[in-house]
């Protein structure tokens, strides 16, 4: 009897053990979950053609966040017929804005499922073409070629969704493009 209760008091610890250990992970995880994610500070438009041609999404990190890589965020953009599912195109990449906004990257070279990025604000030089990490206090542009998307995107056209990064929070957008395209650069949101 003594040998039996033993063992038995032997494998109820393991059990707790790994009871404990796996609601540790879990707890990380999902504290982790909670903490990460993507804030979108402006939208930005560029018209050509009575079409808006190209968006910028101005993101950052949620304060406390980890560090977001943007090779593995996708992003969804839709005009409310089409649907477009967008990952990184390391090949349109600026560290600088050169040419403005809308002039530093060659948004021409992204296709209908890509999206390329420039940087706004990286104090620690994290966010490489290669390693796109955003961190605390990094402030990056995502530029969608909307002609490749959605031939043009005309004026009062609803237009939402998110850009979703690996883990965390993803940055939920909604908005309603202008009735008339006045200037070439448009606020949106």
């Amino acid at each position: 009897m003594i040998i039996t209760a033993g063992v038995t008091a032997s494998v109820i610890f393991q059990t707790m053990d790994s009871i404990q250990q796996q609601a540790l992970k879990t707890s990380q995880d999902t504290i982790r979950d909670i903490s990460t994610g993507i804030r979108i500070t402006h939208i930005s438009g560029y018209t050509q053609n009575s079409l808006l041609s190209q968006i910028a999404f101005f993101i950052e990190p949620i304060a406390g966040s980890d560090p977001i890589d943007l090779n593995e965020t996708t992003m969804q953009v839709s005009d409310a017929q089409t649907v477009a599912i967008l990952s990184f195109d390391y090949s349109c990449y600026s560290s600088t804005i050169s040419n403005g906004l809308f002039g530093t990257v060659n948004t021409s070279n992204l296709s209908n499922i890509e999206f390329g990025i420039l940087i706004v604000r990286d104090s620690d030089a994290s966010c490489s073409s290669s390693n796109p990490i955003i961190n605390n206090n990094d402030l990056v542009v995502l530029l969608v070629n909307t002609t490749n998307c959605f031939s043009g995107i005309s004026t009062s056209v609803s237009v939402s969704g998110k850009i979703m990064p690996e883990v965390g929070i993803s940055g939920v957008f909604s908005l309603t493009t202008p009735s008339s395209y006045y200037d070439t650069i448009v606020d949106l949101r």
